[in-house]
């Protein structure tokens, strides 16, 4: 559908919520990582998992699109599936090490890596403003991970960069299978092969958690379903600038949730670096000329989860 000249207000009020409901589930994780450590970032990965998963099957399963055997079957779907689950276990671990705040602005910089594993992957061009700008990206992203002289840079830096790249490469991934595979399938891999990754290493302290521990983590598997869904709604009216323009609130709404709840805050230097890289991130996504994102995979500030349901049954 092409979106309309005029600014839809539906799609608005739709993309704000989306906002507020991802950095609810980033908030959420938050708390229980601080309060109810067996509840972490691999724990609500095999919770998210689980909840997709039933999700998909309910959406897409019994001949309605979703393909259980090519999960499997397909080295593309299941590439796609294993990366963007260790994309997402690096983004859920590092909200619990780094903090809501740091770890939501280092994840957003996966619209950068993208443009440049399409450039490598699928020779496509990359304009001289778009590399301007990601060069501008990096620069900020150097000054935001070094801004705080009482804490340097660390190896979950690195992790939740990895998770940014590795996120980079499944909307690569997304882009070629969407061709040929099924939306409910492409996401169904990623919930597969979470559940896969996550099962062996959490699976025997799923029963040691406190009925409030099951509760929160199937809350927040809910959220960010529900928060994806959402968002995929509101781009059917909102041009893809204009949605991506307010996403990149996602940072300053968790950032203010994880100051409010938790303390967290940054220096000028960082303020000043996370505003660079975020808005760098911005204009190569969103630009007119932009190579990664056209009107139908919008920019989701949840990597792994890019487009996984991009057309809901009718009710």
């Amino acid at each position: 559908m092409k979106p309309p000249d005029a600014p839809d207000p539906r799609g608005l009020l739709l993309m704000l919520l989306s906002v507020f409901l991802f950095a609810a589930n980033t908030l959420l994780m938050r708390a229980l990582s601080l309060h109810l450590p067996a509840a972490d970032g691999w724990m609500g990965i095999l919770y998210r998992g689980s909840v997709g998963m039933l999700m998909v099957a309910a959406l897409y399963g019994f001949g309605r699109g979703l393909s259980l055997k090519a999960l499997v079957g397909s080295p593309l779907v299941a590439t796609r599936g294993v990366i963007g689950a260790l994309a997402t276990a690096a983004f859920y671990v590092t909200i619990g090490t780094l903090g809501a705040s740091r770890a939501v602005v280092l994840n957003l910089t996966y619209p950068i890596f993208a443009t440049l594993i399409a450039a490598w992957w699928l020779k496509e061009k990359i304009s001289r403003p778009a590399l301007l700008w990601m060069l501008a990206g990096f620069a900020g992203l150097l000054a935001f991970v070094g801004g705080d002289a009482t804490r340097s840079f660390s190896s979950w830096d690195l992790v939740a960069l990895a998770g940014a790249l590795g996120a980079g490469i499944v909307v690569v991934l997304i882009r070629k299978l969407r061709a040929t595979e099924h939306a409910g399938t492409i996401y169904a891999s990623q919930c597969f092969y979470s559940i896969l990754f996550a099962l062996p290493l959490r699976g025997d302290k799923v029963l040691e958690l406190p009925a409030a521990g099951h509760l929160f983590l199937i809350l927040a598997a809910a959220i960010v379903g529900v928060s994806q869904l959402v968002m995929t709604n509101a781009y059917r009216t909102l041009p893809v600038s204009q949605g991506s323009s307010i996403q990149m609130l996602l940072p300053v709404v968790t950032a203010a949730g994880a100051f409010l709840f938790f303390g967290e805050r940054f220096t000028a230097l960082e303020l000043a670096g996370a505003a660079l890289t975020l808005f760098a991130t911005w204009r190569v996504a969103a630009g007119k000329k932009s190579p990664i994102l056209p009107a139908a995979e919008p920019l989701s500030p949840v990597p792994a989860d890019i487009v996984q349901i991009p057309d809901l049954p009718k009710p």
